[in-house]
This record gives C-alpha cells, structure tokens and sequence, in this order.
C-alpha cells in the first residue's frame, strides 16, 4: 500500500457493526483526482477492507444494487457489469477480462468500535455541498415545530 501523508486525518465511516462477516458493503462518496467517484468498504474473513468502486477492466461502478459487491457464494467481489471477479483482501482479479489488474485499495482502520478511511494525495474526501439561502430555509420548514 502506498505512503500516506502523516497529517492526513482520518474520516470516520460508520461503526463496525455495520459490517457484517461477508456482508454488504458501506459505500461512501469520494474524489479521485478531482472527480467524483464513489469506494466502499466491507468486512472479509475478519478484516475491514476498502477499495474505489471502479472495476479494473472498463472504470464503472462495480455494485449490482448499493452495497452489494460479493458474488452468490459471498467468496468473491464481482463486477456486476463485466463478470470480472476480485480477491477480497487483495483486491486482485482472478478471473474475467482483467486477470491480474487490482481494484484501488484505500487505507482503512478500525477502531474503538468505529472503522476509519485515510485519504491519500490522489483520494480525498467528497466535498460537502454548501447550503444557499434557501436550502436552509427549506430544512428549517421540514423540521417539526
């Protein structure tokens, strides 16, 4: 895995009991080189892996429905549009048109109940969208009186 910067501070993703053994993924939003892309991460033989949701073969989002990465046996990640199947702790394709490329991995800890991604120079964190006037105006009328 790459280096990362030591002042990268780390952005929190959800607690570990949203990662079951096998499970479905937590997807989350993120920029790579500037442009919007969406990474998920997962829970794999005890391990909390993550990875950009662009399959190795042609850059496309990997999921079938939000969050759903694992093939039927929950063995493999599977490209729902290429069939290209990945190794879960390596991110290696072992089968399909890109045997031998790898997903992106991204730095991921957990800790303390909770399960952390470390953004690197290329992978930073989507940036939030500001509110206008009268965004706010329109959360402020849906919230009860």
């Amino acid at each position: 895995m790459p280096e990362i910067e030591t002042s990268t501070v780390p952005v929190r993703l959800c607690a570990s009991e949203a990662l079951v053994e096998r499970g479905d993924a937590v997807v989350f939003e993120v920029q790579q080189w500037r442009q919007k892309a969406s990474a998920f991460v997962m829970r794999f033989e005890g391990r909390v892996v993550a990875y950009l949701n662009r399959c190795a073969h042609v850059p496309t989002e990997m999921d079938w429905q939000e969050g759903k990465f694992l093939d039927g046996d929950r063995e493999l990640i599977i490209c729902s549009i290429h069939g290209a199947t990945y190794e879960p702790l390596s991110g290696r394709c072992v089968g399909g048109p890109c045997v031998g490329g790898r997903l992106t991995a991204l730095r991921v800890e957990e800790r303390d109940a909770q399960v952390y991604w470390y953004p690197s120079p290329d992978i930073k964190p989507a940036p939030v969208p500001e509110l206008r006037d009268g965004d706010a105006a329109v959360i402020r009328n849906e919230s009860p009186p």
